[in-house]
């Protein structure tokens, strides 16, 4: 990697095509069809630095790594190599077959929050315009959906992190529960280390002392599954130490009575039985979190990936709120968000209740303000489908054939080998890939697709931040981009229109159909992005006006102009902003139902870097975006945040005689998610070459088992081979296995499907296991 000051004409800014974080990086075409990766020191989320996926990126660009033409399974069972027209018409049959006999529930799709927000607005339209199934869902659903849920029922609104990271080094004191930035998302460890050289406290729960563990002030390494006991217990402490912000909770928030009540069953004594975390270990983090004026608990999958994960994450939500610590600078509650659009692939409509613009699909106001942007009749479009291991476990039966866009769940599902086996059971399964992943390997039609670097799109980070992802090079020749493969089988079903294949395009629609909605980004344009490095949501377009009030009475939308300067905060339905744009707009959209309807196709703005159109001539400048959430207010009906009254409870499988030991996963610094991209880089592998068990001395020591010793780990649902690592950074009563490689050492094939009551999340985090040693 090569620091690039100042870029040549054919350097193209762009962002890198791996985790939430979306770092910036700067692209520039090579020999060969591929780029040379350099730093990027103008975008201030990485400041140039990039890990070592993002450095090597562009190998994967490389003929040899990827897909070069679609691949058709032919009559001797292989998959060869066919056109495009024969592949395209090959899927749209089958489809159309499949409905045919069975009904458009029988279509399924697949989608994955590494889609641009183009590509998942397009395909969730795809799925419920031209296909008119309900049975749709993606993989982003089995990364963030607790603390989304979480988010909701308290705050009213879901964005991963409510303020920049930039604000992290600058509060007293982080929790950080179930995360491992220093592997997960290299380049934003340094938020924490300036934290604690500002004089900041760092503390981390997990069961493993990570790498990120150590850099902490305190670690905490709780039994798996029982994060949920560990914030009762501190909310416990708070109560019981006179900590509670009784002004706080008195003027911002709800059902602290009933969250008091519940957390008050969890004595110190009780927790430490539970978590195996001392009472002196707890006593201290209270005092840590709460001696600053300022404070924040982030989560990520640990606590997330449990079946009682929204519950879990609203008790961290709690313990804010108990404080005084959300709504306010440099505090609250934020989520780590993971894939590289795991915020906007949740907010635009390929998730299985959901419309763009983070609306319900159950919502009759939602329902009719979308349906008039994609001119089709509110009533056409299908209810709720199932969530997205529900789907997969339907494969085969109810859900018959499926399209599969920008995921693996051959390795990343919980029970993978089942999953594998319904993907097998299908009648049809068409896969769009950039590489031949092992579910593409299963697949009847396979479509090679455009990556980051040939492609334009607008991609969400973990802060809420739009940004825009420019196209560097062209692809390959037999290579196509995502919304020309939905564009080419929306017009072979019969919908000829409605499907642009210019993602400019498809984003302005977005923009339409985002707006009034809790995401919205109608004041929001490519303009805006490439000038302003990145947008934070909410932001509505301002609408025309020839005064300084203007209401529309069918949206709710009220609008003034004050004299005073703001904060930038408040958001989503019945939001309250205030932004320091010299006039300082006040802004309060949504109605009782939380959804501002009807801007449609009526909505007119340019944005760009200037001012919007403003009826009689007038210019309104546009609005500035939205950093800092909630600082005035929450985006609940009342404006106030709602404590959730929830209490301990068991893991889904707890261990017994015949699996005595708990089996936690995650990720390694060298891999990403299910490792369909990473494992094709030689670096990368020479770094992390295969699957491990990571167990504590004790238990090796009961096994009879040596460093790099096989071991087999079973569960209920299969079992798994890989080496021993052995170290003393992990709790004796659990195992930790990397979740990025399939075959033998697949860790999914362990885990457990059972799901969270309202985020359906799968319990990936936690399974009782038995370890075996295996003789050759």
């Amino acid at each position: 990697m090569q620091n690039t000051g100042t870029r040549t004409p054919a350097t193209t800014p762009t962002h890198c095509p791996y985790c939430a974080l979306q770092c910036g990086m700067n692209l520039t075409p090579v020999e060969g069809g591929t780029v040379e990766v350099s730093e990027r020191t103008d975008f201030p989320v990485n400041r140039g630095a990039l890990c070592g996926k993002g450095r090597t990126a562009a190998a994967v660009l490389a003929p040899g790594a990827r897909l070069t033409s679609p691949l058709v399974r032919s009559g001797d069972g292989a998959l060869v190599p066919a056109g495009w027209d024969e592949a395209l018409d090959r899927i749209a049959g089958n489809l159309e077959r499949t409905r045919a006999r069975y009904g458009a529930d029988a279509l399924g799709v697949f989608g994955g929050g590494g889609l641009t927000n183009e590509k998942a607005y397009a395909l969730g339209k795809f799925a419920r315009v031209v296909l008119g199934t309900s049975q749709i869902d993606y993989n982003g659903r089995f990364c963030m959906s607790s603390a989304a849920a979480a988010g909701t029922r308290a705050f009213g609104l879901d964005r991963g992190l409510p303020f920049p990271l930039e604000d992290v080094p600058r509060t007293g004191c982080v929790i950080l529960v179930g995360s491992n930035p220093a592997e997960t998302m290299p380049p934003s460890l340094r938020y924490f280390t300036e934290l604690r050289e500002n004089g900041g406290t760092l503390i981390v729960v997990d069961p493993r002392r990570t790498r990120t563990a150590e850099q902490a002030d305190l670690h905490l390494a709780p039994r798996p599954g029982t994060d949920l006991a560990l914030a009762l217990g501190m909310l416990h402490l708070v109560v019981a130490e006179g900590r509670v912000d009784e002004a706080y909770v008195e003027e911002r928030t709800s059902g602290w009575e009933e969250a008091r009540a519940a957390a008050m069953a969890h004595w110190p004594e009780y927790v430490e039985r539970i978590t195996g975390v001392s009472v002196p270990e707890l006593r201290e983090v209270v005092r840590l979190f709460c001696a600053p004026e300022a404070a924040m608990v982030l989560t990520a999958r640990g606590p997330e990936q449990q079946a009682k994960g929204t519950d879990t994450v609203g008790a961290w939500i709690n313990l804010c709120l108990a404080t005084g610590r959300a709504g306010r600078p440099l505090s609250g509650y934020g989520c780590l968000t993971g894939q590289g659009n795991g915020q906007g692939g949740r907010e635009h409509g390929q998730k299985a209740d959901q419309l763009p613009g983070y609306r319900k699909l159950t919502d009759p106001a939602a329902r009719r303000h979308v349906a008039e942007v994609w001119g089709v009749d509110p009533d056409a479009l299908p209810g709720p489908g199932r969530s997205a291991y529900e789907l997969l476990d339907a494969l085969g039966t109810d859900v018959r054939s499926l399209l599969v866009m920008g995921s693996n769940p051959v390795v990343s599902a919980p029970r993978a080998a089942h999953v594998e086996g319904r993907l097998r059971s299908l009648d049809f399964l068409a896969v769009c890939d950039v590489v031949l992943s092992e579910t593409a390997e299963l697949a009847d039609v396979v479509l090679p697709v455009t990556q980051w670097a040939e492609e334009t799109g607008t991609t969400t980070s973990l802060e809420g931040r739009v940004l825009l992802r420019r196209r560097a090079i062209t692809p390959p020749d037999g290579v196509r981009g995502d919304l020309e493969v939905l564009h080419g089988l929306a017009g072979r079903l019969g919908v000829e229109k409605g499907f642009p294949t210019d993602p400019e395009e498809v984003f302005e629609e977005l923009r339409r159909a985002s707006a009034g909605g809790p995401a919205d980004y109608s004041g929001i344009d490519y303009r805006r992005l490439a000038e302003e490095n990145g947008v934070f949501w909410p932001c509505p377009a301002q609408p025309a006006a020839d005064d300084t009030h203007t209401a529309d009475p069918g949206t709710g939308t009220d609008t003034r102009t004050g004299t005073g300067t703001g904060s930038g905060s408040g958001s989503g339905r019945d939001m309250s902003t205030e932004t320091g744009t010299g006039s300082g707009m006040y802004t309060d959209t949504g109605t009782a139902s939380g959804m501002s309807t009807d801007t449609g196709s009526g909505m007119s703005t340019e944005t760009g870097s200037g001012s919007s159109d403003a009826g009689a001539g007038l210019r309104v400048a546009p609005h500035p975006g939205t950093p800092r959430l909630f600082l005035d207010r929450f985006a609940t009906d009342d404006g106030r945040a709602r404590f959730a009254p929830v209490t301990h409870r068991p893991s889904a499988e707890e261990p017994d005689d015949e699996y005595p030991v708990l089996l936690t996963t995650g990720r390694v610094v060298s891999q990403y998610q299910s490792g369909a991209q990473t494992r094709r880089v030689a670096e990368l592998n020479a770094a992390a070459p295969g699957p491990f068990v990571e167990l504590h001395p004790r238990l090796a020591a009961r096994l009879g088992a040596a460093d790099g010793d096989p071991l087999a780990v079973v569960s209920r649902r299969g079992r798994a081979v890989a080496p021993a690592r052995i170290t003393t950074g992990i709790r004796p009563d659990t195992v930790f296995m990397p979740f990025h490689w399939p075959g033998e050492g697949r860790a999914n094939t362990l885990t457990n499907p059972a799901l969270d009551p309202t985020s359906r999340m799968p319990e990936f985090k936690v399974c009782a296991v038995r370890v075996e040693t295996v003789t050759s």
